[in-house]
């Protein structure tokens, strides 16, 4: 049972409650034979009348409670609930008009939202949204505004009225989506001065232009910014971050017109940087000291000046080459990482074995989807990763392959190899997808059972769809189709683990080997 219907039943249990001790007291009134003079004084058939319209009002009216308890247990319920409890209950009618938290979308209207209905759906949005807001009596905390339907110039005036409205002192989150992409929307930033900005701690926009100036004054509470497919320059985000001290999240996607990223020193709180496809990007200078986890996705021309790093535990990096930059420059400029997430399309370069470590290190990720065009890429270089971090819990490697030719282990001369001086004892879990017969990989894999003595879990998962018949999402009830050289090595990967690396799993490792999905037998 959900709040909302536990707080309807409420008032219903309230005059049920009140029905069976007026029922007591009369039985008690019977047994002292005041029963007749009772029903004298209690007048006409009417007057009765009047007394259950005023029981069965009872129900519609709630509990006797206090009002900010009624405001409050209005506030906690999703909008479309408190919407229809304010239909049914007058306790809930006013703090429908003043509720704190809107959130406005398709879903959230209960709009239909099939393609052959988009117009006449996107009306149906801004008319719904203007007729609540033009009821509200303010105190917004949250506005949520996602607008699913093609956005046009004409709508900018709904857009600028609502944000006119809801967007008062005390406001704390606003996000504003909009699609497509290129809306031509222009964010109104003086709907943020005047005090009005003060009080957000929340900042999302999507698909706007968005230009901070000197008349915005400060965010002075901003502590999450999140800008995707926002068109606003490196300048202005510049003065923006630099009137924000109590940042702590800042997070740019697909920012398309900044070239420099600039983060001043003055944001001593801010924690986590996320900077991707922002396309333009040339430099990220960073001069905040205490940011503990950073996310990148570009490509190598970006050049990264990440300033005090010492602080850094968490790293994600997706672009060419992190592989090799990762093991040769990452022990010594962030040497308290504890987790590190690598993806890497163009890895030419073989992990070195150095003597720098990881010391702190106890999550290891990588993804390597170029091995379609490097496929001997020696994967038994990635041990260097093993050997550099001794406090290593878990290791996740993901690999996309196609036909590896002479990589294969069954048609490469000569034995296995071995790297003796590898030694590990805290390693517990390590998972390899896209698992195929190149030799190196089972090399890697082998060393790793022969040199992990606190492995506990082993799990070989060979190629598979990126979309599987067994996922909910799925209604057709079959695996994404794959190629036939891909499949192809899937299941001689399967083969190779069968034959080179079952025999060595001790009995203390749980081996898990997944294989190619039945669905995939016609392709071959």
């Amino acid at each position: 049972m959900g709040l909302l219907d536990l707080m309807l039943l409420m008032p219903m249990k309230r005059h049920q409650r009140g029905q069976q001790r007026r029922r007591r007291q009369a039985q008690a009134q019977a047994r002292d034979g005041l029963i007749t003079s009772r029903a004298k004084r209690k007048g006409s058939p009417c007057q009765r009348d009047d007394d259950s319209q005023g029981a069965d009002l009872e129900i519609h009216s709630g509990p006797s409670l206090p009002e900010d308890i009624w405001h409050h247990i209005h506030s906690l319920m999703p909008m479309r609930d408190a919407a229809r409890a304010a239909c049914v209950s007058r306790s809930f009618l006013h703090s429908w008009r003043c509720h704190p938290n809107l959130n406005f979308s398709n879903g959230t209207l209960g709009l239909n939202e099939n393609a052959s209905q988009e117009d006449e759906s996107g009306r149906v949005f801004y008319i719904k949204v203007d007729n609540i807001l033009q009821k509200h009596l303010g105190g917004v905390k949250k506005l949520k505004i996602q607008i699913d339907s093609d956005y046009s110039a004409k709508d900018s005036r709904y857009l600028n009225n609502w944000l006119q409205t809801a967007v008062t002192p005390g406001i704390e989150e606003l996000k504003l989506i909009l699609f497509p992409h290129d809306a031509k929307y222009k964010f109104p930033c003086s709907v943020l001065s005047n005090g009005s900005g003060d009080s957000i701690q929340h900042l999302h926009l999507g698909n706007c232009s968005f230009h901070p100036t000197v008349t915005l004054g400060g965010l002075r509470s901003l502590t999450r910014l999140h800008l995707c497919h926002v068109r606003i320059t490196g300048d202005e985000l510049g003065f923006l971050l630099s009137h924000s001290l109590a940042l702590e999240w800042l997070e740019l996607s697909s920012c398309g017109r900044i070239v420099c990223l600039k983060v001043p020193r003055l944001l001593q709180r801010l924690s986590y940087l996320e900077v991707s496809g922002c396309t333009k990007l040339k430099l990220v200078d960073n001069e905040a000291p205490n940011i503990s986890s950073f996310t990148f996705l570009g490509d190598n021309t970006v050049q990264l000046s990440l300033g005090e790093t010492l602080q850094m535990k968490s790293l994600t990096m997706i672009r060419p080459g992190s592989v090799f930059y990762a093991r040769a420059e990452l022990p010594s400029s962030m040497p308290n990482l504890e987790a590190l997430s690598i993806y890497s399309q163009e890895e030419r370069a073989h992990a070195p074995m150095l003597h720098s470590k990881f010391i702190h290190l106890r999550h290891l990720s990588m993804v390597l989807t170029g091995a379609l065009l490097y496929p001997m890429y020696d994967y038994l270089s990635l041990a260097s990763f093993l050997d550099a971090a001794p406090s290593l819990e878990t290791f996740d490697l993901n690999l996309w392959h196609g036909y590896v030719g002479n990589g294969s282990i069954f048609t490469a001369r000569g034995g296995l190899r071995q790297m003796r001086e590898l030694q590990h004892h805290n390693l517990r879990s390590v998972r390899i997808t896209g698992f195929c017969s190149v030799k190196s990989l089972v090399e890697l894999t082998c060393n790793i059972l022969e040199s992990i003595t606190s492995l506990e879990c082993l799990k070989l998962e060979s190629t598979q769809s990126v979309l599987r018949c067994s996922d909910r999402d799925n209604k057709s009830g079959k695996c994404f189709p794959l190629d036939s050289d891909i499949l192809t090595e899937g299941y001689r990967g399967v083969l190779a683990i069968r034959r080179y690396i079952e025999p060595r799993v001790p009995s203390t490792v749980k081996l898990q080997v997944l294989e190619p999905c039945s669905c995939h037998a016609a392709v071959l």
